[in-house]
């Protein structure tokens, strides 16, 4: 059965109404729902129609289901109506007055569910005043994969080699889960989001123009990872179960327990996997000149000006995680949510590392260095929700509590011994590295509708976060097996930030043009603490800080309908990227003998000022999404490498990697995105993201200054098969790019996969390959004046996934779209 969604009813007709002005006007509101559920349907049609069988006005619902229509006095058969619903009629309505008709339930109709299948297994977009919403669908490629993974299929994000997630090619995002931090993201890392399953997701919201309710942080905008809650009454859930090679596999199930007066859920997950990687570096070394202290110029010759290093890394990893809530609702208008999340892994990594030393393209010296290290991490969090409906109308107070707690353990042996010209066992050492975080959250947002098409909004959230790193380096005397404290370099650095934010924004809808404006202000405080025995006083870094920021940041977004299948967007924002704990924490990583990272007390905040002016075009099978946007970040964050002036115990140059603030970095960009689905047996979806920027600063007498233009796009498609089989191939493509000192190369990956539905439709077994062509690697060439490195790095080579999930009580093919709800953090749609 096909349902015509009119949501432009009859121009001549409204304004053959208009012109009878003695007609007198009644407002009729009413609110509907789904039967049984009581979920409100948003984009409802509601006609009224009258004796002589025409269609007089109608109109749509609001995300709450809720509609208000002016109707000319008469009599009336009201007819209610949404896609994949029976349609229901209320007949002889007399209208000569405002009315509040009473609330209409209308029921699934399954004769209709051939025509959502197309809707469930594409990925829909709805664009919002701040925000850009992608429902994921049933994404073939996605089985047996993590949350990371899955984002990696999502437009305008990209997640590179080493998990780091961008947005529009900017790595300032922040992730938020349910619409708030949480250590189910790794309170910022990414290595979290490696370990959840991707069937955890439910919708992904792609906030690029981030309105006043939401955190401030993160110049590039907000990733937020909506997880799945079923809303049926009854039992319902799935599991999921998937092997892989190389060794990949995992289990795991949700269930859900609602009633009238309560709603249980919970998903839990168990995993072990083996990811094998490899990286080379190839590092060319120059004389080195400088002005000694008599004002002479000296120079220094490499002890080698050739070393090549080849990584391959062993890592086995295993973990449990879990997520249990209960929703009670304590009166028809509010409820209370309790919920706790845990996450426990470990890990058993072996990364061997190969290293010829040469001079005049003559091999001198060959070392063997072998890390061996164990990893123990743990994550929990508890939350509490208050949400209170004071009506129908949108009045409504949310309050928030959380608490979250991370751990992370590890210790490694490294080991080193020459193996060419002669055997030589060198020294070895040991790392032992304990981080604790702690995180409190507290939050309330309170909405007030005001008349029939404005809304005012304020709250305030507090977020309060320590983290504790004990550093503890011991170094082996000779070959002897005992190992000494280096008091140096041993250390524990407490790093706090505090964040208080307040914040207030009204919206407004005249007609096809709509407005929300906001205001949020924030108070930072970022204190560090060095405990350690013997740091050195001639440091220019400022190991012992306590620095405090206050900032307002304005929004403004404003949408214009050309008509309800189209409309332009406009949006302005002002953000803040604060430093976080490893780009702080002033103590290299010794990962590596000659190529360490060292964070940088010193780093302030880095601030942007972003405008996006976006278009949305829908025809009957086709999607248009695209914009236009630029960024001007002040103190922005810039990676530099540089010579220490220290030397390994083999006399090879030290090279430190250390994160800074430069002055200025400029961003342009453009993006496009279609969907389309010209038939029920196939779907195209692609994405292109072109963007451009220019930086501008200089640390220590060096510019570095750079240009670098770049792009990405994805296509994907999906093709239905005979006997319930399906077909989906999944490309991205990354072009070049460059910063001050570093070039890297394009990178382009093939994902594919097919399925087929079994037992009744109520399992489904997929087959699936990441990176088919085995391309996904990284390779860069960094250039400086005392030395050029080219490397490249492959994080897990190409995978094969074999997956099985079965259903109970849920339906495979249907898939409602998101109407809000607890963790919904939507502001006002206009």
């Amino acid at each position: 059965m096909k349902l015509k969604l009119s949501l432009l009813f009859l121009f001549a007709t409204t304004l053959l109404v208009a012109q009878n002005t003695h007609t007198k006007q009644v407002t009729v509101k009413g609110t509907i729902l789904e039967e049984g559920t009581d979920y409100p349907l948003e984009y409802s049609t509601v006609s009224f129609i009258n004796k002589e069988g025409k269609t007089v006005t109608g109109g749509i619902t609001t995300e709450e289901g809720k509609y208000s229509i002016d109707v000319p006095e008469g009599v009336y058969t009201v007819r209610y109506e949404f896609i994949s619903y029976k349609t229901k009629e209320v007949p002889n309505q007399n209208l000569t007055k405002n009315t509040t008709l009473p609330t209409v339930k209308l029921a699934i109709d399954a004769a209709s569910l051939d025509e959502v299948v197309v809707r469930a297994e594409t990925t829909e977009v709805q664009v919002r005043l701040d925000k850009k919403i992608y429902n994921i669908g049933k994404d073939l490629t996605a089985g047996g994969a993590t949350v990371s993974d899955a984002l990696n299929n999502v437009p305008s994000v990209t997640v590179d080699i080493d998990g780091a997630i961008a947005l529009r090619g900017n790595e300032n995002v922040r992730i938020l889960i349910n619409g708030k931090p949480s250590a189910i993201a790794g309170f910022g890392s990414t290595d979290a989001l490696r370990q959840l399953p991707a069937e955890a997701i439910e919708r992904v919201e792609v906030i690029t123009s981030p309105s006043a309710r939401y955190d401030a942080e993160g110049t590039a905008g907000i990733l937020n990872i909506i997880l799945k809650k079923e809303k049926t009454l009854g039992l319902n859930g799935s599991i999921s179960t998937s092997i892989g090679v190389p060794l990949n596999s995992n289990a795991s199930g949700n269930i859900n327990i609602r009633t009238d007066k309560f709603n249980i859920f919970n998903t839990t997950g168990v995993y072990y996997r083996n990811g094998p990687g490899r990286a080379f570096f190839n590092n060319n070394y120059f004389p080195r000149t400088f002005i000694d202290e008599n004002g002479e110029t000296v120079t220094v010759d490499p002890q080698f000006d050739q070393v090549i290093e080849r990584r391959d890394y062993d890592r086995q990893g295993d973990g449990f995680n879990t997520n249990l809530g209960i929703e009670y609702f304590l009166t028809d208008k509010s409820s209370l949510t309790a919920s706790g999340f845990y996450r426990k892994g470990g890990g058993k990594d072996v990364t061997t590392n190969n290293t010829s030393n040469f001079n005049d393209n003559t091999i001198e010296e060959t070392i063997l260095r072998v890390e061996n290290e164990d990893e123990d991490d743990s994550n929990y969090q508890f939350s509490l929700n208050y949400v209170n409906n004071f009506d129908d109308k949108g009045h409504k107070l949310t309050a928030d509590l959380q608490y979250d707690r991370g751990k992370d353990d590890e210790r490694s042996l490294i080991t080193e011994q020459r193996t060419f010209p002669t055997t030589l066992a060198l020294s070895a050492e040991e790392i032992i590295e304990k981080r604790n975080q702690t995180e409190y959250l507290a939050q309330a947002d309170y909405v007030l509708p005001i008349g029939e098409n404005a809304q005012f909004e304020a709250g305030y959230r507090g977020k309060f976060e320590e983290s504790e790193t004990d550093y503890t380096l011991l170094e082996e005397t000779g070959t002897s097996g005992n190992f000494v404290r280096n008091d140096s370099l041993s250390n524990i650095f407490t790093y706090n930030e505090n964040v208080h934010a307040f914040y207030s924004q009204y919206g407004n809808k005249f007609g096809n043009f709509s407005f929300l404006l906001g205001l949020r202000l924030e108070n930072t405080q970022l204190k560090g603490k060095v405990d350690a025995e013997n740091v050195s006083e001639n440091t220019p870094l400022n190991l012992n800080f306590d620095k405090n920021y206050t900032g307002l940041f304005p929004t403004v977004n404003l949408t214009y309908e050309i008509k309800e299948s189209e409309n332009i967007t406009l949006g302005y924002n002002r953000r803040i990227n604060r430093p976080r704990h490893w780009y702080i924490n002033p103590f290299p990583s010794r990962s590596s003998e000659a190529n360490v990272f060292q964070g940088n007390p010193n780093l302030d905040p880095a601030y942007a000022s972003a405008f996006d002016l976006g278009y949305l075009k829908r025809w009957k099978k086709l999607t248009l999404t695209t914009s236009i946007y630029y960024q001007h970040e002040t103190d922005a964050f810039e990676r530099v490498q540089e010579e220490t002036g220290e030397v390994t115990s083999n006399g090879i140059p030290i090279i430190r990697t250390l994160p800074i603030n430069l002055s200025t970095n400029q961003r342009y960009g453009f993006e496009l995105g279609l969907l389309y689905n010209p038939t029920k047996w196939l779907n195209l979806n692609g994405s292109f993201n072109y963007f451009q920027f220019k930086t501008e600063g200089f640390y220590n007498g060096v510019d570095y200054g750079a240009e670098n233009t770049s792009y990405f796009g994805r296509f994907s498609s999906k093709v239905k098969l005979p006997w319930k089989v399906e077909w989906q191939t999944n490309a991205f493509y990354r072009g070049p790019s460059n910063n001050s000192q570093t070039e890297s190369d394009p990178i382009l990956s093939l994902n594919m996969a097919m399925s087929k539905d079994i037992i009744n439709d109520n399992g489904t077994l997929a087959l699936n390959v990441s990176d088919l062509l085995n391309t996904r690697k990284r390779n860069s060439l960094t250039t400086t004046n005392t030395f050029t490195s080219e490397s490249e790095f492959q994080w897990r080579r190409r995978q094969v996934t074999l997956t099985f999930t079965y259903r109970f009580n849920q339906k495979k093919q249907r898939q409602r779209p998101d109407r809000g709800g607890n963790f919904d953090e939507g502001g006002f749609e206009g």
